[in-house]
């Protein structure tokens, strides 16, 4: 069998309604899991539901709230019959700003959406991982959580948060089976790039720190979310990977080539 086989198991993906969400579900989906999927947006949850065929689960949730990620979490196990092998915490906020221009409302929300609801969330599923013998945490974290990034010191800081949390949490639970890592990808052609790379020479600027020359995908993102998931990776905790090109490690000094 295929270390990347994942059928009989369960997964939720958080942000599953578009961009690098969405592929991670259709990866964990074709890998074989049940996979529910959680956003604010019913009709984007459905319209990717729609295009997977292991019975998936639609669980409109806006787990900046308070009670947003514990009643989804509870909605997402009643589904599952109590069990959840898999969680994916990829529902994030983004904010380009000038630091002396940011509001306090705008990095509590940042603080909610980033950090709060994954760990709220992490915590609701926990025991039930447990319970079922173990199981797998994978965090999208970000390349602006190690590469100093001009206009984002909020979204950053939680980004980096996010980073450490993974590391203290698999060693609190790595003893019980869970194995916690990170993503962190580079610059994605999802949405959140769409407004910067529509202005003149910011494609080619980006492009020129790449080593591979090429911004990513979501399809970049998704396959090694899904090793993460899998038991191909199943000796690995506590790691961010970090999935752009080689961005975050290199240092373009000459013109791109």
């Amino acid at each position: 069998m295929s270390p990347y086989d994942l059928h009989g198991r369960t997964a939720v993906v958080t942000g599953a309604g578009r961009g690098i969400g969405a592929a991670i579900a259709r990866a964990l989906d074709g890998a074989g899991a049940r996979v529910a999927l959680i956003s604010r947006t019913a009709s984007e949850l459905e319209a990717v539901a729609a295009d997977l065929g292991g019975d998936p689960v639609v669980l409109p949730a806006d787990l900046g709230t308070p009670d947003g990620p514990a009643d989804a979490a509870a909605r997402a196990l009643d589904a599952f019959g109590g069990r959840l092998d898999i969680l994916v915490n990829n529902a994030g906020a983004v904010l380009r700003k000038d630091t002396p221009d940011i509001t306090v409302e705008e990095i509590d929300r940042l603080w909610e959406v980033n950090v709060r609801s994954v760990l709220l969330l992490t915590a609701a599923v926990l025991p039930a991982m447990v319970a079922g013998g173990g199981g797998s945490i994978v965090n999208v974290s970000s390349i602006s959580a190690v590469r100093g990034t001009p206009r984002r010191a909020a979204y950053a800081a939680t980004k980096a948060a996010l980073d450490g949390m993974t590391r203290s949490l698999a060693m609190e639970y790595g003893p019980r089976g869970v194995r916690v890592n990170s993503v962190a990808p580079g610059a994605i052609e999802t949405d959140m790039w769409q407004a910067p790379l529509a202005i003149a020479g910011v494609r080619e600027q980006l492009e020129a720190h790449v080593a591979l020359r090429r911004l990513g995908d979501t399809d970049d993102i998704a396959p090694v979310v899904l090793f993460l998931a899998s038991d191909a990776s199943r000796y690995m905790t506590g790691e961010t990977l970090s999935v752009d090109g080689g961005m975050h490690a290199t240092m373009n000094l000459h013109p791109p080539v």
